[in-house]
């Protein structure tokens, strides 16, 4: 069944599809943050896949992932250069991510699709036009993130006050804050 489904997404979507998983019958794929909108129109209008159901979309930090491609660790113990493990090549891959979790009510078949965002480039078009839903979650990444999603209409903080200065779910932002001071008033 999930390999039936991975094949009908990327025959739909051809060399959109950056990378592919499959895990526990749940199918990922990766496609450019620049062609999101047309991957998501495809994948909604094939009548085959009919994923017409934006159940959810949310961001990620990779931070950890992000450094160890950056900077690989040094093993202990060892000498020389045969110590140090093999550098990537490459530049890292991007830090962020935005998924977006799609579900096909005719068949209820699940596909998360993902793209990367770079930390110079913190911004994914919109998909407001094609699901009314994708509204308050860009909302949300926006506000915990800092990703910016363009054409969106009514871009502003939904967790946070307008002045809060970051975005608590990144994962270098202090566990305790960066001495915002809270107020309390009762009356």
């Amino acid at each position: 069944m999930t390999m039936d489904l991975l094949k009908g997404v990327s025959n739909c979507l051809g060399p959109l599809v950056i990378a592919s998983s499959e895990f526990r019958g749940d199918v990922t794929v990766e496609v450019p943050k620049a062609r999101i909108t047309e991957v998501l129109v495809r994948l909604r209008d094939d009548p085959a896949l009919a994923f017409d159901f934006l159940v959810d979309l949310f961001g990620v930090d990779n931070l950890d992932l992000y450094k160890k491609a950056a900077k690989p660790e040094k093993k202990t113990g060892g000498e020389g250069d045969a110590a140090e493990e093999p550098k990537p090549e490459g530049p890292p891959p991007p830090r962020f991510e935005v998924n977006y979790l799609l579900l096909s009510l005719s068949t209820n078949r699940r596909l998360q699709v993902k793209v990367r965002v770079p930390e110079d480039d913190l911004s994914v078009p919109s998909v407001t036009g094609l699901w009314k839903a994708a509204t308050w979650p860009e909302r949300e990444t926006y506000d915990m993130f800092g990703i910016r999603f363009p054409g969106h209409p009514d871009l502003r903080r939904l967790l946070m006050w307008d002045e809060f200065p970051g975005h608590p779910l990144r994962k270098d932002y202090p566990l305790e804050g960066r001495g915002e001071v809270r107020i309390l008033r009762y009356e």
